[in-house]
């Protein structure tokens, strides 16, 4: 696995910074009950989540930054919060995500085809807000032309079938409909299933933990942040 960014923060240090920025009213949580949870989980580590059923992906979006620019979804992907779990989530309104990985050595790979090694290496693949925390606690983790993919997420049609889209995160050139102001700003997208890029890997972990998994389901709050295209 590739190194890319600084030693994940402390649990604690995670919890303040959701709590900085407001991630845990949306869930329903109050401040001192994540501190608590993340409290309690003292000498294990890796990246604290909050369940995406509470916290989706249209509201983290812009809360991410790169080169002092906020996050935003491109104009063609505004059924971003449609591409749901496709992978086991602990039954936990914050949960643990162990051995987080961008997955460099990817790069030039396509869904399709890492979807299947990642299976047989046993690890799994990042969902599309856990990909987005990632970044809300480490921005240095994205890097032009070397962002990463988030497999983990994806979008059902009414029949059943997967979407043959699949989201990314990735750093914006400001060109066509992202807009010049966006130039340098974390872009929210999609790749086919079926293509390679070179300057995408595909971010992964080795497990997930549930924390508080005992704990009573919050009724998260219905003020989500506008999308920003």
């Amino acid at each position: 696995m590739v190194t890319v960014a600084p030693p994940m923060l402390g649990l604690i240090d995670q919890a303040n910074r959701l709590v900085e920025l407001d991630v845990h009213r949306r869930a329903g949580v109050s401040a001192s009950r994540l501190r608590d949870i993340a409290a309690g989980a003292a000498g294990q580590s890796g990246l604290l989540v909050v369940h995406p059923q509470l916290v989706p992906a249209s509201y983290l979006a812009p809360l991410i930054r790169h080169s002092d620019k906020p996050g935003f979804v491109v104009a063609d992907m505004n059924d971003v919060d449609e591409f749901k779990p496709v992978v086991e989530l602990p039954d936990s309104p914050v949960y643990l995500l162990e051995d987080v990985d961008r997955g460099d050595h990817y790069a030039n790979w396509s869904p399709n085809e890492v979807d299947r090694d990642l299976t047989a290496v046993g690890r799994t693949p990042l969902t599309l807000t856990e990909g987005l925390t990632w970044l809300l606690q480490q921005p240095a983790a994205l890097q032009r032309n070397h962002c990463f993919m988030t497999i983990g997420s994806r979008k059902r049609k009414p029949g059943g079938a997967l979407d043959t889209r699949t989201p990314a995160i990735w750093i914006s050139n400001g060109t066509g409909r992202d807009g010049a102001a966006n130039r340098n700003a974390p872009k929210i997208g999609w790749c086919w299933a079926g293509n390679r890029h070179t300057w995408l890997g595909f971010a992964s972990s080795s497990g997930r933990r549930p924390l508080e998994s005992d704990m009573a389901w919050p009724a998260p709050t219905s003020e989500a942040l506008p999308l920003v295209n």
